[in-house]
């Protein structure tokens, strides 16, 4: 009979079932000692697995020498001496809620800042730097309201769904920048020969465009997916015609004078301003269910401010012509000026009060007519462009998002600062071209597009001849001053 070997005893039946890795993968006992039953260490004797050679699965133990032993141990020891030291890293506490509201506070004051800087920044440095600022708007919103419905377009792997969304956006800016640059710089669009095929069939090339565009929907129609693609073409075109078709109409608002684009940008901004302070002060009702922190005070109260203000801003835009005068030169800006004649509008004209309000403020008022053309202008800004806000809200709220990007800290997306801008520039053109603008009968534009659209080479030719005849009978230049055609050269052609 064999001679049973002393010091050596078995470890528990638990630990047959761990694993004998000593680099950390075995689970430590609970007091951290190797003389613990628990320990896969003791006096030099270790569990092993299966024997290889014999295949069986009953476990195999081995003494190690007293040197390794000794090594296992001063490792084992020193794991423990480290995990003593090293403190527990404790999680920081969540933040209350009014940190959270400070730090949205905080956040949307700096990046509110930069906004108004950037904006005022551009409207320094002259109006092309605006209709840039006014495009990457446009770009940006297209950009985010179509998001919203692509993401079934990607489930759905339709490859050109987005592509074609980005062809319709490119055809109806150049349709409609195309349109404005024709009309604003004809003097200078006509006269440039590589120009003027590209002014002078403008419609037609962008109608070209266009039907490219709508031929390449039809032949992408992918069976089993025909409501959803057709839907996706509706919500395009609306999107075009909410945001780009707008945005082209502010664009014109800063070809007639940056007051008529700086004056309704600035009431819509101070409108959202009062009505929040006005709403948080004295607000008790709710003025629409779709925007629930809406408040008929806070609505009303805006109303007020946003006419106060409009007053005080048009009295001090109005003394200067950098602001009322049209732009006929691109690369005109706060510090070269501008010069014209000023419109009507601006200027001060009598106006006689009601007999009725005659006792109290006398018969006869000098005050510009801009003056009244303000209030309409600021109870639209107040009273119905809130409504695209509104409009937006019931947007986000049917596809359950609460803002349409994030390209703004603490503001959400551009979309979600432009909402009521769009409609309200919209108005602006339409109400300044109803009664503001003086419409004159003749341009220099007007009558070199007549001229060049409708008279041979010869009539235009005749036509230059005979206006150098004109300019030097009534002495505006002298005979030596006047252009190579004469009367000798068009009847030699002749």
């Amino acid at each position: 009979m064999a001679k049973p070997r002393r010091n050596v005893k078995f470890a528990h039946r638990s630990s047959l079932n761990t694993s004998s890795d000593f680099g950390g993968s075995r689970r430590d006992s609970l007091s951290g000692d190797d003389n613990s039953p628990l320990s896969p260490l003791r006096n030099g004797v270790t569990v092993d697995g299966a024997d290889s050679h014999t295949g069986s699965g009953s476990p195999v133990l081995k003494v190690l020498p007293p040197t390794e032993t000794k090594q296992r141990q001063n490792v084992k020891t020193s794991n423990l001496l480290t995990r003593a030291k090293t403190p527990p890293q404790e999680e920081p506490p969540p933040l209350s809620e009014y940190e959270k509201k400070k730090q949205t506070f905080i956040t949307r004051t700096i990046w509110t800042l930069v906004m108004i800087g950037t904006f005022f920044w551009a409207m320094a440095a002259g109006h092309l730097y605006i209709v840039a600022l006014v495009s990457a708007v446009q770009v940006i919103t297209f950009k985010e309201v179509i998001a919203i419905a692509n993401v079934p377009s990607r489930e759905k792997k339709l490859q050109f769904t987005k592509s074609l969304n980005w062809y319709f956006l490119a055809a109806t800016m150049y349709f409609l920048y195309g349109e404005s640059v024709i009309y604003y710089f004809k003097h200078i669009v006509l006269v440039d020969a590589l120009l003027l095929p590209l002014a002078t069939h403008h419609r037609f090339i962008s109608f070209i465009l266009y039907m490219m565009g709508f031929v390449f929907f039809v032949a992408s129609l992918k069976k089993g997916h025909y409501k959803f693609q057709f839907t996706q073409f509706a919500w395009t075109h609306m999107v075009l015609y909410l945001v780009v078709v707008q945005s082209h109409f502010i664009m014109n608002n800063v070809f007639e004078g940056m007051i008529w684009f700086f004056l309704p940008v600035s009431l819509v901004v101070t409108n959202d301003i009062f009505a929040y302070i006005c709403g948080i002060t004295f607000g008790r009702t709710q003025l629409i269910k779709i925007s629930p922190k809406k408040t008929v005070e806070g609505f009303l109260g805006a109303w007020v401010c946003t006419v106060i203000l409009g007053l005080f801003m048009t009295n001090l835009l109005m003394r200067y012509k950098y602001f009322i005068c049209p732009v006929k030169d691109l690369g005109s800006n706060a510090f070269t000026g501008l010069e014209c004649i000023p419109n009507p509008v601006f200027l001060k004209q009598e106006h006689e009060f009601p007999f009725w309000m005659q006792p109290v403020f006398g018969k006869i008022l000098l005050v510009e007519p801009m003056q009244f053309h303000i209030l309409a202008m600021a109870t639209f800004a107040s009273l119905i462009a809130p409504f695209g806000g509104f409009f937006a809200s019931g947007l986000k709220r049917t596809f359950k998002i609460k803002d349409f990007g994030d390209l703004v800290p603490g503001h959400g997306g551009i979309t979600d600062r432009m909402d009521c801008q769009f409609i309200m520039g919209f108005f602006a053109y339409m109400y300044y071209h109803s009664f503001i603008a003086v419409h004159s009968h003749a341009t220099v534009g007007g009558i070199l597009e007549t001229a060049i659209t409708s008279l041979s080479p010869e009539e235009q030719l005749e036509v230059v001849e005979r206006l150098g005849r004109y300019l030097v009978g009534q002495g505006i230049v002298s005979d030596k001053a006047r252009l190579p055609w004469t009367s000798t050269t068009l009847e030699a052609e002749h």
